[in-house]
């Protein structure tokens, strides 16, 4: 099994094969209807419904910065105990008075349903897993805390199109470390000169792909954007998931006119 002398391709999970950020989105435009009930604790905005919406988006605006900027050590708090404190900061830091716990973790509750349900992998990328996996092992390779992690896996019913899935939470070190890509290597019974990390993370795909030694990272940068100097650099860049067959293609064809290339070398010595 393989195809081209890739016998196995990595996928990341979030922004990747399911669309995490977007999911997250809508989960706060949906918590937004509960705004009313927010300023409950503040009397003097219960008659200000126009004006209790406003401050309900910014609490909203406030919870997804603090996820964006959000760093989790599982052995200090579970996840679930850091996201309520999230929303109970931002209810806190919009309108003061005293912290109330019970609506901060009906606020987070309400999200991380809302953000499941909106967790879904595309029927065109269930297809594209599906041809891939008659010529490749495919594996599912996403940092994060593990319960997080494994309710998308389970939410986006992923699981029949990988050999193996492995989360980094559930590691002893996470992307970029190599150890955690030759981890995978040995789940599969491949070589890292065997293997394709795709993914939407320069920083942990991709700089982890290139310490791994894997054969070759494929970056997926939706907007297309070039990536700043420092940068760890990727051996191909697509604008969407579904694009990668092409690139199995083309890392084909180099192989084959580079094949063409030593032949000729030899010939002429």
């Amino acid at each position: 099994m393989g195809v081209h002398g890739v016998k196995a391709v990595f996928f990341d999970l979030d922004n990747t094969l399911v669309d995490t950020a977007a999911a997250g989105r809508r989960a706060i435009e949906e918590v937004l209807p509960v705004g009313p009930y927010l300023f409950k604790v503040v009397s003097t905005l219960q008659s200000k419904h126009h004006y209790a919406e406003g401050q309900a988006r910014i609490i909203c605006d406030k919870v997804q910065a603090k996820l964006l900027k959000e760093c989790h050590d599982p052995a200090k708090m579970c996840i679930t105990d850091l996201r309520i404190s999230h929303w109970e900061e931002a209810i806190q830091e919009t309108i003061g008075g005293e912290v109330n716990r019970n609506l901060a973790a009906e606020c987070y509750f309400l999200w991380k349903t809302t953000r499941l349900q909106h967790l879904t992998l595309a029927e065109d990328t269930r297809g594209m897993l599906t041809e891939l996996r008659k010529g490749v092992r495919l594996l599912l390779l996403t940092n994060g805390d593990k319960q997080t992690q494994r309710e998308k896996i389970e939410a986006c019913a992923c699981q029949p199109y990988f050999d193996a899935i492995v989360v980094g939470g559930e590691q002893k070190e996470e992307k970029p470390a190599p150890s955690i890509f030759h981890y995978c290597c040995d789940l599969l019974g491949v070589q890292p000169a065997e293997c394709v990390m795709v993914g939407d993370s320069l920083d942990t795909d991709i700089q982890g792909g290139l310490n791994a030694g894997l054969k070759a990272t494929v970056w997926l940068n939706k907007t297309m954007t070039t990536p700043v100097e420092t940068s760890p650099v990727p051996h191909y860049i697509i604008s969407s998931v579904l694009d990668l067959p092409a690139i199995l293609q083309k890392m084909g064809h180099k192989m084959n006119a580079n094949l063409g290339t030593d032949h000729m070398a030899g010939s002429n010595e």
